[in-house]
């Protein structure tokens, strides 16, 4: 299924001078508008949200706003401007959120969000950070997702939430909004009003041959495309900084094997450009131009930069099943929307034994299982078992501590210890048995105590404290690892409670 997202900017003008701007701005709490020449007349291009609350509004003659509100903020408008920050902006969203960003603009943007949304925790936690990464930048955004680009461009611009997912309800969610979400010119609009048209399902519902032919073919069209009856293609943005190659046929193709071949051409020639500028691509984007003017695109990524064209190829082939190609692709590109430089490094034929090679085996899980986030346990020295272990990088470089080799430890530490109710005999003897999570164990065998002091540089209330550890088996054969707090003598040194932290078998 499609997944188009449409970002939209209500105050870009503004918010785009702002931070151009930077401390010299005018305070937020003050209204700004910018003018621009309309004929002969300068009028109002863009107002902030406190001007338009003041009635200021777009197509104001400036002598009017300067009379209706003395000392205005008053700057020039600059579109040339505006247009290229917005490019600026799409880039960005191409390389963190997907490989399909195309600019709607003077005030949005189109991404493709097909296949990515997995790689945050989801559509709606995507969407979450794109709008709260603007706002923390100083850029009001609305967003919304549906299964067409007509459907999240209403949505976002007329809809009721900041961040709108679309539901299996979006026909009737749709049909209340206002006509102009149809993305109509404003004299049609006003033309349909006149004839009692205001809401998009008052449209849908009425006759095509009439309004085609008293207003022409546009309506049917842009509700068609609304819906879903007729594609709307568009073009997404390609930054020139960017290494990317391109294979274009004479011939449509769509077997997956002819596909995965022509992966391995473009695998090829990127890996080569990269080699000739010392790069290593870090996120690809394999984008698919089909015959009917739809754009799907593959991205992966890897943990370190890579200039194998196998390894790049094979990650690549193993999303091409999420791609759909039509009746035909007719060109493929293949951009490397994050590279670093290389490091290289001399190998040593002294060396004993090589270290074994996981990176590709970390990209092809980190590809597959996407938002989860890959990680190593590495020793820690310390003597308490929740303190000896930590989650390090997954190609972070060796610790060099070490666990102790003669120490058993349980396969599966809890991630706190939970109490448990014991009788036990004091001051070393294991229980006789144990409740935990509701469940009475007969303790069968037994071996211990492990004595762990606390770590005083750690903490004052550990100076005293100690844990005696047992090994017990029940008698339903399980083992498990219980430790008592306290030496069963001084109460300074534990509550004499005792805990389950892990488990053996």
């Amino acid at each position: 299924m499609c997944k188009v997202v449409s970002l939209f900017l209500p105050s870009w003008p503004i918010d785009r001078l702002r931070r151009q701007m930077g401390s010299t701005a005018p305070p937020p709490a003050e209204p700004l508008v910018l003018s621009g020449r309309d004929g002969a007349a300068r009028a109002i291009q863009a107002a902030d949200l406190h001007a338009r609350r003041l009635g200021l509004h777009p197509g104001l003659p400036i002598a009017q706003a300067r009379a209706r509100i003395p000392g205005l903020h008053v700057l020039d408008a600059d579109p040339k401007a505006d247009h290229a920050a917005l490019a600026q902006l799409a880039a960005w969203c191409l390389k963190r959120y997907s490989p399909v960003v195309a600019l709607d603009p003077p005030d949005g943007l189109w991404i493709d969000a097909t296949g990515a949304g997995h790689l945050f925790g989801g559509d709606r936690a995507m969407l979450d950070d794109l709008v709260r990464r603007l706002d923390r930048s100083g850029i009001a955004a609305r967003a919304a997702m549906a299964d067409t680009p007509g459907a999240a461009h209403a949505l976002a611009r007329h809809g009721y939430q900041q961040v709108t997912i679309a539901d299996r309800q979006v026909k009737e969610a749709l049909g209340v909004l206002p006509i102009a979400a149809l993305r109509l010119p404003v004299d049609l609009v006003l033309a349909l009003r006149k004839l009692g048209f205001t809401q998009i399902g008052d449209l849908a519902r009425t006759a095509r041959a009439p309004l085609a032919l008293r207003f022409g073919p546009l309506i049917g069209r842009r509700l068609d495309q609304m819906f879903g009856h007729e594609p709307e293609p568009f073009e997404p943005v390609a930054p020139t900084e960017l290494v990317r190659v391109e294979r274009v046929f004479a011939e449509p193709i769509g077997a997956p094997e002819t596909l995965q071949r022509q992966i391995g051409l473009l695998a090829d020639a990127l890996c080569a450009t990269l080699r000739h500028r010392a790069l290593g691509a870090r996120r690809l984007d394999l984008l698919f131009h089909r015959v009917d003017a739809v754009v799907s695109g593959i991205r992966i990524g890897t943990v370190a930069p890579s200039q194998d064209p196998c390894h790049l190829a094979r990650l690549l082939a193993g999303r091409l099943e999420t791609i759909d190609p039509g009746f035909g692709v007719e060109r493929m590109t293949l951009t490397a929307s994050l590279a670093e430089p290389v490091i290289l490094r001399q190998a040593s034929s002294l060396a004993a034994e090589a270290l074994p090679e996981i990176t590709s085996l970390i990209d092809t899980l980190a590809n597959r299982l996407g938002a989860v986030r890959l990680y190593r346990v590495a020793p820690i020295e310390s003597d308490l078992p929740e303190r000896a272990v930590a989650k390090v990088a997954a190609l972070a470089p060796a610790q060099t501590a070490s666990w102790p080799a003669l120490l058993l430890r349980p396969i599966r530490l809890l991630a706190a210890p939970e109490p448990v109710d014991a009788l036990a005999a004091l001051p070393d003897h294991p229980p006789r048995w144990f409740v935990w999570r509701g469940i009475r164990r007969e303790v069968v065998r037994a071996d211990g105590p492990e004595r762990v002091f606390g770590e005083w540089w750690q903490a004052d209330a550990e100076r005293h404290s100690v844990r005696d550890y047992f090994q017990v088996e029940d008698q339903m054969g399980a083992r498990l690892w219980l430790f008592r707090s306290g030496d069963g003598q001084d109460p300074a040194t534990g509550s004499m409670r005792w805990y389950l932290h892990g488990l053996f078998a």
